[in-house]
């Protein structure tokens, strides 16, 4: 069965070791200043957001059927059996249709680099695959991250909010979002005031891509798909360079 993470706003008191326990795993530096900036960058895979007195969490959210697998043209984006969803370096050309495909604005670039890769939560996909919980779960005092088998989680979050009807919003984000997530959420208000996108598809995406191009005879495809494409491409990338806060 595969694997799946657990974040619960009502218990999360914005401690921030998650942040801290990502970043020990990446290698990555930790300041207060990164600490207070509340997005994810290439430098910060995770984030804790900060709505008022509650908090919300920034990761990548391992769909099920990812759309930045299926548009990498050379497979460096791959939806594991364990649950995650992993970026092979060796393999990335940089042309960052990731970045663009991603409904929720998660894939990162090392814009300042010589040499940049695409950066972006993994799930702790070496711990994971063997059975093991996340860096973020197991830092986490208060059992707002966890890790567990998908349907597992579920029935622990559903168990949360009957106990607590009050505190929780009638739902579980990631159960059918672009055709459901191995990261999901509870919260104490509607998914879109804690930064997460609202509206989104229930069907996963590649799957709107492959139901069209079906019923397109294969010499319009091709020209069809590349026009869309710079279309899409170039008015996307303003919308991701405004998200990496204009480090491009």
């Amino acid at each position: 069965m595969a694997k799946a993470v657990l974040y619960d706003n009502v218990l999360c008191v914005g401690c921030r070791l998650c942040e801290a326990a990502c970043s020990e795993k990446w290698k990555l530096p930790y300041t207060d200043e990164i600490a207070g900036t509340e997005k994810t960058s290439a430098q910060k895979l995770t984030t804790i957001t900060t709505h008022g007195e509650k908090f919300s969490r920034k990761l990548c959210m391992h769909c099920i059927d990812p759309a930045c697998a299926s548009v990498c043209p050379v497979a460096a984006f791959e939806k594991t059996a364990a649950g995650p969803v992993v970026y092979h370096p060796e393999k990335c050309m940089g042309c960052r249709y990731c970045m663009m495909a991603c409904p929720f604005q998660v894939p990162s670039y090392e814009w300042n680099e010589r040499l940049p890769l695409v950066k972006k939560c993994d799930m702790c996909a070496e711990r994971v695959s063997f059975g093991g919980i996340t860096h973020c779960s197991e830092a986490c005092p208060f059992e707002a991250t966890i890790t567990g088998e998908r349907d597992e989680v579920i029935a622990i979050a559903k168990k949360r909010m009957e106990a607590s009807p009050g505190e929780y919003h009638p739902a579980i984000y990631g159960m059918e979002e672009v055709g459901g997530t191995s990261v999901l959420m509870i919260g104490s208000e509607p998914y879109e005031k804690l930064n997460m996108p609202g509206n989104l598809p229930k069907e996963s995406l590649p799957t709107y891509t492959w139901a069209a191009l079906k019923h397109v005879p294969d010499v319009v495809i091709l020209g069809t798909v590349l026009m869309s494409g710079v279309y899409w491409i170039t008015h996307r990338r303003e919308e991701v360079a405004a998200a990496e806060g204009g480090e491009k």
